[in-house]
């Protein structure tokens, strides 16, 4: 199966129409949080259960000060653990811990930008346009509705990227970006009865915020006096990656039909996540009806998901024969998410998805 990705050269990009080189940044803000606190927590716990509360902390302070991170060499705790005989779920953890204190902060930020009056930039939900900063071009989803006054963009680091580089170490308010664009088949369908259903990972959410806010704003969720249900499952390692999540969270709590299954797979390392820990192509079984699928006739890696009880209580379940279903993401996780659709009896032609990285 061939995934439609975004146009990620630099000659590529500056294919697409010109738009403007002079649309105004109008906010650079971190979705993310700085979790050092909470990952010393973590690790303080894993030391203390193992006998090794003494490694890394400052000796002039009491035990029940916790953990000092400056104190850590972190480059060594998981050798050093695993030779000190810690249980293999807690050197996974501490490697996991490790890699997320490493990681530089903010490493998502949504990015909002102004056109000048006179532009016009005409673009269906879920498409992409091309955004260049000190002269990097990079393609990204617009995450903002037809019907926002202005463009914003969910970017999230990449290390080493030309441009995220760029964005995240100088960006800011009253700098100008050139848009080029739109670009993208993945767009919202023609209303209809049929629900909806986003499987997205990452910053592949992008463009499923662009559609969702744009199907509430145009009262696209009444059809024929018929109110579709409109499902999200979003997938990250942690909660704080989870781009729109407040926002995501706000529908759930204001809109009967709408249902936001976020779905975590390290957040556990940190605090005690009692959502969905699960792929999101796993997580999706579980809120499928029971009675449109044979889950005997699912392949074995996904029928035990099909009979396993969600972790959240929503009074709804996905008909796969009445949805369409839209997926976004990482590539290889897209292929994933299609199959398990696929495998469900969702139709190939109510299914429109497209790949990243």
């Amino acid at each position: 199966m061939d995934v439609p990705e975004h146009l990620g050269h630099h000659e590529a990009a500056e294919e697409l129409p010109l738009v403007t080189e002079s649309a105004v940044v109008t906010a650079v803000e971190a979705m993310d949080r700085n979790r050092t606190a909470d990952i010393e927590n973590a690790v303080g716990r894993i030391l203390d259960r193992n006998d090794a509360s003494d490694w890394y902390r400052d000796p002039g302070r009491g035990a029940d000060e916790g953990l000092r991170s400056e104190r850590v060499d972190w480059d060594d705790l998981v050798g050093r653990a695993t030779d000190a005989g810690f249980p293999d779920d807690d050197v996974d953890a501490l490697a996991d811990l490790a890699v997320r204190f490493q990681r530089p902060y903010p490493s998502l930020l949504r990015v909002r930008v102004r056109l000048d009056d006179d532009v016009d930039l005409s673009f269906a939900p879920g498409q992409y346009a091309t955004v260049t900063f000190d002269g990097h071009p990079r393609p990204y989803s617009i995450a903002s509705s037809p019907t926002a006054d202005e463009l914003e963009f969910c970017i999230r680091r990449v290390p080493g990227g030309r441009l995220t580089t760029d964005i995240f170490q100088y960006l800011d308010v009253g700098d100008e970006v050139t848009i080029r664009g739109p670009n993208g088949e993945m767009v919202l369908g023609a209303p209809s009865t049929r629900d909806l259903v986003f499987l997205a990972t990452g910053t592949g959410v992008a463009p499923f915020a662009s559609m969702i806010d744009y199907v509430y704003a145009t009262d696209r969720h009444v059809v024929d006096g018929h109110e579709r249900d409109v499902w999200l499952f979003l997938g990250a390692a942690y909660e704080d990656d989870l781009a729109y999540r407040e926002a995501f969270r706000d529908y759930d709590r204001e809109r009967d039909g709408f249902h936001f299954v976020p779905t975590l797979t390290r957040e556990r390392r940190l605090t005690d996540w009692r959502g969905e820990t699960e792929y999101v192509q796993r997580v999706l079984l579980k809120y499928v009806d029971d009675d449109a699928v044979d889950a005997s006739a699912l392949p074995a890696r996904l029928a035990a998901y099909a009979s396993a009880d969600p972790a959240f209580d929503v009074d709804a379940r996905i008909d796969p024969g009445n949805v369409d279903v839209y997926a976004c993401g990482i590539t290889a996780m897209v292929d994933q998410l299609v199959d398990a659709t696929r495998a469900v009896g969702v139709p190939a032609e109510r299914t429109q998805f497209e790949g990243f990285g």
